[in-house]
């Protein structure tokens, strides 16, 4: 048999089982359980404030505070709020910048943490699935310890009770209106 046959023979299957094993990682479910948060209860001595904000001036505080966190990531995020959530990104594939731009819904739960459901997804001109653009974002991005990606469940969740403020004050969200462009925070202030 020819050297060049069996060269071609090895070099097709191994893209082959290199291909594989790509879309069975892409596809794979992956296991991410919501962490429990700890109870962020005020004690008699704190000041409670509640503070009812515009989507705007959320966006300010969230891109301060992301880009804070994300300093030392490679891969640029941007992030919108107005009638959704919208983060911009791009992806790096086989040397090409793919821009990436998802939409979520905010979902406010009991202890005043923060799940953003995603709506919608688009990848350049690609139909890739939402959970496979997820799951690359959390491998490609070191986001901070608050903020833990569900690709299984297409969201993001923001525990908000890992987040302290440089004064060691605590922020609960109440509610997120976006189409009625009201958000309403409660920040605990600790006075010991």
């Amino acid at each position: 048999m020819n050297i060049w046959k069996v060269a071609f023979f090895i070099l097709s299957g191994t893209i082959i089982l290199i291909a594989a094993l790509v879309i069975y990682w892409a596809t794979s479910p992956m296991e991410t359980e919501i962490p429990t948060p700890k109870a962020t209860e005020s004690k008699s001595t704190d000041s409670v404030l509640s503070v009812e904000t515009t989507a705007e001036d959320f966006e300010k505080l969230a891109i301060k505070y992301i880009k804070q966190e994300l300093s030392s990531s490679e891969i640029p995020i941007d992030i919108q709020v107005n009638d959704s959530v919208q983060l911009s990104s791009e992806i790096v594939a086989f040397g090409y910048n793919i821009p990436v731009s998802m939409k979520f819904n905010p979902v406010v739960n009991e202890q005043g943490n923060i799940h953003l459901v995603q709506r919608e997804v688009n990848v350049g001109s690609l139909n890739i699935p939402p959970s496979m653009v997820l799951k690359l974002m959390n491998q490609a991005v070191q986001f901070p310890n608050w903020v833990t990606i569900r690709p299984d469940e297409k969201e993001i969740f923001v525990d908000l009770s890992k987040l302290t403020l440089p004064s060691g004050a605590k922020v609960k969200a109440r509610d997120i209106d976006l189409a009625n462009n009201r958000i309403q925070l409660e920040i605990v202030i600790p006075n010991q």
